[in-house]
């Protein structure tokens, strides 16, 4: 099974940065959050996957009775969640804002601390007609 969520692990991953490797900014919180989840993911198969009892200690025992699950990946992963979820929030409405600010979701028209100056518009060309192939060119 730990070879299994391995894999899904990966797969997350791969997903999350294709997401963030985009210009939408929703599309890469969403890859952010993928990325926070395939860690939680990564944490929760590395602590094990057994079928043990809850990690409790019965009234009177000094030790457990028997096999117990391991709680400090439990406990980590309750935590990232949370601080996940908060992140996610903040990230939400923050962006939410910058779309009512500017009208756009798109991070490379979010340039208004970076006002493009003429100059700054020639070179784009330039550079543009030098990677774009000719056979393509707008």
């Amino acid at each position: 099974m730990e070879v299994v969520l391995s894999c899904v692990v990966g797969i997350m991953i791969a997903a999350s940065i294709y997401l963030m490797l985009g210009r939408n900014l929703v599309k890469f919180l969403f890859g952010l959050i993928l990325l926070s989840n395939a860690a939680n993911l990564a944490i929760f198969t590395s602590g094990r996957l057994t079928w043990g009892a809850p990690p409790l200690i019965p009234e009177g025992a000094l030790v457990p009775i028997s096999d117990i699950a391991n709680a400090l990946p439990q406990a980590l992963i309750l935590t990232a969640i949370v601080i996940s979820f908060g992140l996610l929030a903040f990230a939400l409405v923050l962006a939410y804002c910058a779309y009512q600010e500017l009208g756009t979701v798109d991070t490379d028209e979010m340039r208004v601390a970076e006002p493009e100056t003429e100059f700054a518009k020639r070179a784009n060309r330039v550079w543009r007609a030098l990677l774009v192939p000719r056979d393509r060119a707008p």
